[in-house]
């Protein structure tokens, strides 16, 4: 059984550890409220480049571009987002365990050789390089300052090289943010755009809170959809559109656009994910060393009573003997 100095010195160090994940619970918070606000203020541009691009589609359903035609797969290109630091519960793991296994299976298919690997996270890009794949650019940078220029800078050079058939498909595994306390781990295809798919994609996101307990996000979204159906209720855009030189011009310029986005939106989501998967993970440290304290302490009192009553015994006994 281990003494009083011994136990009292441990409780020390659990309160210490306590403060330390406790005090990271809260600037993840304060982290992931400005990726929450990030994301909110990409929202109306989405939206705005949705409709226009589903009421083109409406209008001409046979147009394309050579972002969107399938082709034989020679050569693919995979964009993993992870992040910088750890101690964010299984956010890492899981994006790395899903990058392997699709690196693996194309490995198989197509030759080690003709995998290549983006990563924007030093996470993954530790491990692609483990692994001996063929890493192509540093983009660590951008998950600690998330830059939409950069992002497009990616995403033409991608554009680029799959126009000129140096890839013939781009893939992306990130984390989707629905809320703080669900993020889906999320594996789809970049190029060639689907752009239907992509039109009609769950875009559903609670950005208005960082709690991570079901009950309270079930609350808070059943009191949530009649606020939401009274801001939906607008009057349509004009579809009205007079296009200029021609419809399939107007789409090889929107269609680019549309990429870009889905990368800065990824590159968003796996920000706020990781710093809600952070959150949690620190949350659930701070009640361990709750509980962990609420047991040394227990454990200290009833050993400390216990050498008390040991010295009365003594004492008592002592004295008899005189």
């Amino acid at each position: 059984m281990p003494s009083l100095k011994e136990i009292k010195g441990r409780i020390a160090s659990v309160n210490s550890t306590r403060k330390i994940t406790s005090a990271m619970k809260m600037v993840a918070s304060s982290k992931l409220h400005h990726a929450q606000v990030a994301i909110q203020n990409m929202l109306p541009y989405e939206t705005m480049l949705e409709h226009i691009l589903k009421s083109f589609l409406a209008a001409e359903a046979e147009a394309q571009t050579i972002y969107d035609q399938e082709r034989p797969v020679k050569r693919v290109a995979l964009v993993v987002f992870s992040s910088n630091s750890s101690l964010c519960g299984a956010f890492n793991g899981n994006v790395i365990k899903v990058m392997m296994k699709a690196a693996d299976a194309l490995s198989n298919e197509l030759g080690k050789d003709n995998v290549e690997i983006y990563p924007i996270g030093r996470k993954v890009a530790e491990k692609a390089r483990k692994l001996g794949y063929n890493v192509k650019c540093d983009l660590t940078e951008l998950v600690d300052h998330p830059n939409v220029k950069q992002c497009i800078d990616l995403a033409m050079e991608l554009g680029d090289r799959f126009a000129k058939g140096e890839i013939d498909k781009v893939e992306l595994i990130y984390h989707h943010f629905k809320s703080a306390g669900s993020q889906i781990l999320t594996h789809k295809t970049f190029l060639p755009i689907d752009i239907e798919s992509e039109l009609n994609a769950d875009h559903e996101r609670d950005l208005s809170s960082n709690v991570v307990t079901k009950q309270v996000q079930d609350y808070l979204k059943k009191n949530n959809r009649k606020k939401e159906a009274k801001e939906n209720e607008v009057k349509p855009l004009n579809d009205n559109f007079i296009v200029e030189p021609d419809m399939h011009t107007v789409l090889s310029q929107l269609i680019p656009k549309m990429g870009h986005l889905m990368l800065y939106t990824a590159l968003l989501d796996s920000v706020a994910s990781e710093h809600a998967a952070r959150m949690v993970a620190m949350q659930t440290a701070t009640d361990n060393a709750d509980e962990l304290l609420r047991q040394l302490n227990l454990q200290y009192n009833k050993s400390r009573q216990q050498a008390i009553t040991s010295e009365l015994l003594d004492i008592v006994g002592g004295s008899v003997n005189n």
